[in-house]
């Protein structure tokens, strides 16, 4: 009766009457069923069911993109509105992550700066503490002070002039010291004949003179110590030296600075240098070497009398020049012009104000073949023996210490008793 009156009420709409249908069938159950439909006066079509759920799922896609994207650096797009602020959010993350690769490796810089000069201060800490133990078992002195660092400009010299007559005769080379290595080839080795405190009357310095940055100087405590290569101090020159020309006088390293006609003085105790100064034309890295070459352009030498020059100058068309030098200023107080010409010897030395000039450097039995004296301007020919035991000799000075002659024969330090005339009585 219900679906009658539904039926006749649906009929009844005029405006539907014709776009209604009615429907009969059986359904599962094998029942009559009546059933009929009406179009939509408003959808065109019926939307699919799983339509809200599909944008739902895409939505939520998006997001998940959008965030994988902001963590991996991928160029994935969020859908839609969300791409400019996910570009914005990924170029924040990338920033940020710069900036924490920067901070990283400037930490890891500051790190490693600190490690090294951590290090030098261990090794200055090690080198002050052997210095306080070696001073420690060190007796006390019973002599006089030494003499001051800043000695009077002219006073007398310390070792007397008496029995300062002529080198008679030069005695067999003796062995102290085998260098260890290829720098020691060629150096020089030195002793100090007024040293200045903390550094005693024994004390030996050597200086390896092969390479381009020649900055170390080496200290022993004595002869001894030397032999066995065991430094008690080692001190870095500020400037670089250049061959095998240095000396030392009065507390000070004097010493030609590289590439340069400049000769330096370098307090030991202060560790600075006291005095620099031009020496006027003289050669220098080649110019005027002695016959070994080795850039000995400018041999620095003490004797009696002070301190000395060896050299050459253009003027002197490589003839040796002498000059008389102010240990404090380096200023040149008086000069010589020899006859003897610079790259026809093989080395010299000063004694008493005498230069004496070495014939040959690699000959094993050679001869000191010139002498020139200040006293008198007068040079002439010797014949004295003189011998090369290693055959490259590349150093020889008069220590004023030792009242020996100092030698560098191919990597041996060597010392040769000297007999002269008029010598005082020992």
């Amino acid at each position: 009766m219900f679906l009658l009156l539904l039926l006749a009420g649906l009929l009844l709409q005029g405006d539907a009457q014709d776009q209604a249908s009615l429907w009969r069938g059986n359904d599962r159950s094998g029942r009559c069923v009546y059933s009929f439909t009406v179009p939509s006066p408003v959808e065109a079509s019926c939307p699919q069911p799983a339509a809200p759920e599909v944008e739902a799922l895409k939505v939520r896609l998006g997001v998940l993109e959008m965030l994988v994207s902001q963590l991996s650096g991928k160029s994935l797009q969020p859908p839609g509105g969300r791409q400019g602020a996910g570009d914005r959010a990924q170029a924040e993350l990338q920033d940020a992550l710069n900036r924490a690769v920067a901070e990283r490796s400037l930490l890891q810089g500051e790190k490693e700066r600190l490690k090294r000069e951590m290090k030098a201060l261990q090794l200055r800490m090690e080198e002050m503490r052997r210095e306080t133990e070696r001073l420690r078992k060190r007796p006390c002195p019973q002599t006089p002070a030494a003499p001051p660092s800043h000695p009077q400009r002219d006073r007398a010299p310390t070792r007397p002039l008496e029995g300062c007559g002529d080198l008679l005769s030069v005695g067999e080379p003796v062995s102290h010291r085998r260098a260890d290595n290829i720098a020691g080839k060629y150096g020089v080795w030195m002793q100090d004949p007024e040293p200045v405190s903390p550094y005693g009357p024994n004390m030996v310095w050597r200086i390896d003179t092969v390479g381009t940055e020649v900055r170390q100087l080496f200290g022993y405590e004595d002869l001894e110590q030397l032999s066995k290569g065991f430094p008690s101090k080692v001190l870095l020159l500020l400037d670089p030296l250049e061959s095998t020309g240095a000396t030392l006088y009065r507390g000070s390293l004097y010493y030609q600075r590289r590439l340069s006609r400049t000769l330096i003085r370098y307090e030991l105790a202060a560790e600075h240098v006291a005095a620099r100064r031009e020496l006027p034309h003289a050669g220098f890295h080649g110019q005027f070497p002695y016959s070994w070459g080795g850039y000995t352009d400018i041999d620095l030498a003490v004797d009696e009398k002070g301190l000395w020059a060896v050299y050459s100058t253009s003027k002197a068309q490589g003839a040796i020049v002498i000059s008389l030098l102010d240990p404090l200023s380096l200023e040149v107080r008086r000069s010589w012009e020899t006859n003897i010409r610079k790259s026809s010897v093989a080395n010299s030395f000063i004694i008493c104000g005498k230069m004496y000039t070495v014939a040959s450097y690699s000959a094993p039995d050679s001869t000191i073949n010139y002498v020139y004296d200040t006293e008198t301007s007068q040079g002439k020919a010797v014949s004295i023996p003189f011998k090369n035991k290693y055959r490259y000799n590349s150093m020889i000075d008069y220590s004023l210490a030792q009242r020996k002659l100092f030698a560098w024969d191919n990597f041996h330090l060597v010392s040769y008793d000297i007999r002269m005339s008029h010598s005082p009585a020992t």
